[in-house]
């Protein structure tokens, strides 16, 4: 059996999303915004996240980089930390006035992108794609927590 390597799920699907990262970062550099940055500024204006622990978690990344991350941010203007009235060892953190702002310009061309990228889609083939991709990512995070699991 001759198997191609470069036709796997795994090869394709980084191709893809090293695809998706370029135009999402040509797209967003210009209003401000980084691609990496995305999951927080979405979890800050959806109000699904306000702490730096609540943020590694809904995006996936060690508190480390997040760390990392958040202090670019708070140096670019885009959030702003205040403390916890509850827990004064911890703080809270909110999108800036001009982040906010900039996030439906933002989230226009990220849409755009992906309806771009998507051309010669039905609506039923991109929808199926996306429900794929959602099962390949939980099966995904269920090696890598199992794995985590039998380190310990």
């Amino acid at each position: 059996m001759n198997e191609d390597v470069l036709s796997t799920p795994g090869h394709l699907i980084s191709l893809a999303a090293r695809g998706f990262a370029r135009l999402s970062e040509s797209r967003l550099k210009p209003l401000g915004f980084g691609v990496g940055q995305l999951p927080v500024l979405v979890a800050l204006q959806n109000g699904k996240a306000s702490t730096q622990r609540d943020l590694a978690r809904f995006a996936r990344i060690e508190q480390p980089p997040m760390a990392q991350m958040l202090a670019r941010m708070e140096r670019d203007g885009l959030i702003e930390r205040t403390r916890d009235p509850v827990d004064g060892r911890s703080s809270r953190i909110v999108l800036t006035k001009a982040a906010g702002e900039g996030m439906p310009q933002a989230i226009t061309a990220l849409f755009q992108g992906n309806r771009e990228a998507l051309t010669g889609f039905t609506d039923a083939e991109a929808g199926q794609l996306v429900d794929l991709l959602k099962r390949l990512i939980e099966n995904l995070d269920q090696i890598a927590n199992a794995e985590a699991s039998s380190a310990d």
